[in-house]
């Protein structure tokens, strides 16, 4: 989420025929701001292991949460269950 067109971002297992699961990272864009999946893996390279990046990007509207304001991730690998990773 440090990415200045990033409003906020979470990060996912999804279903990889090669490794099992692999990251999928689910972004909300700041209003107006754009960016392309190259550009936000070149921004987070420096800072994590390569298998530690997301493999895709999927640009939402909002993050689901709970009552309580924290991100609800299990609505998120129920709305990406079916996503499948080029492997």
């Amino acid at each position: 989420m440090g990415h200045p067109a990033v409003a906020e971002a979470a990060v996912i297992p999804v279903a990889s025929e090669k490794w099992s699961e692999r990251p999928l990272a689910a972004v909300v864009l700041k209003p107006g701001a754009t960016v392309s999946p190259a550009e936000l893996t070149a921004f987070l390279a420096p800072q994590f292991a390569k298998f530690w990046l997301p493999d895709a990007y999927e640009f939402i509207d909002a993050i689901p949460r709970t009552s309580a304001g924290k991100f609800k991730k299990s609505e998120l690998r129920d709305r990406f269950k079916d996503y499948k990773l080029a492997d």
